[in-house]
């Protein structure tokens, strides 16, 4: 996968990223709902990303830490701080680069999407369920 440059939205904060793979994710779960005022839209990134600027983390569950920029507020990353496999895989915001190439193929929180919500095609989607048994969570609401 080709390297993308991105920006926030003041342009404060600059994005260098490798895709990992050619798809992009959706999750529907309260907290991304809340970040976004909508749903997160993101890709995996390759380790070996960077971002310059004025970038702050909020450590918004037991398992993760949400990146932002300190200027304009625009969602930059999601990134696993849980400990295993999965540890430092970052999910990077897709809006933040003009173009990634790459279809929505996968929707978390599937049962958690509000009902005005609908992409067109086929793609994977995962419950609530299904995605918290993958990162072996405890059942207490939304972990994200």
């Amino acid at each position: 996968m080709p390297e993308l440059q991105g920006q926030c939205m003041c342009g404060a904060v600059t994005v260098t990223a490798t895709p990992a793979r050619d798809a992009l994710g959706a999750c529907h779960c309260d907290q991304c709902r809340r970040w976004t005022s909508s749903m997160l839209v993101t890709f995996e990134a390759e380790p070996g990303y960077a971002a310059l600027g004025p970038v702050k983390t909020y450590i918004s569950s037991d398992w993760a830490e949400r990146a932002f920029c300190a200027e304009c507020g625009s969602s930059l990353w999601y990134r696993i701080t849980l400990p295993g496999d999965m540890h430092g895989q970052t999910q990077m915001a897709a809006g933040l680069f003009e173009e990634t190439g790459s279809d929505l193929k996968l929707e978390l929180y599937i049962d958690k999407k509000p009902q005005g919500y609908a992409f067109t095609g086929e793609r994977r989607q995962m419950t609530k369920a299904e995605v918290e048994a993958m990162y072996a969570l405890p059942d207490e609401g939304d972990s994200q």
